[in-house]
């Protein structure tokens, strides 16, 4: 997914994530870590979801914030997850954002929040 605009200041500069991404895929071993949703899923980045169908999708590792919070770049706060199980874990989070900007548009908010 990508990132906000007003959200990008609260990642680390390209370079210095470059540095993080490449140190957390190796200690991966370019896998997939699993994530709760899908404990034994070891997915290896590049390869094709589905080796037996005829679609090309390949699969992309991401680094995901455990804590959904891009300041905490803490190596126990991140994991190497293919898109399956990323999506799968931010899903409450990204349906209560979704939530809340939808809310937000609105003219007078929630009068009982």
């Amino acid at each position: 997914m990508p990132i906000k605009p007003e959200n990008v200041k609260r990642y680390p500069p390209r370079k210095e994530w470059l540095v993080i991404r490449k140190r957390i895929l190796e200690r991966a071993g370019y896998c997939c870590e699993g994530s709760p949703a899908f404990p034994d899923c070891r997915k290896r980045n590049g390869d094709y979801i589905d080796p037996l169908s005829t679609s090309f999708a390949r699969v992309v590792l991401t680094i995901a914030h455990l804590d959904h919070t891009p300041e905490n770049c803490d190596d126990e706060n991140l994991r190497a997850w293919c898109q399956r199980c990323h999506l799968t874990y931010d899903a409450k989070h990204h349906a209560q954002n979704a939530y809340a900007t939808r809310r937000g548009r609105k003219a007078d908010g929630d009068l009982f929040a």
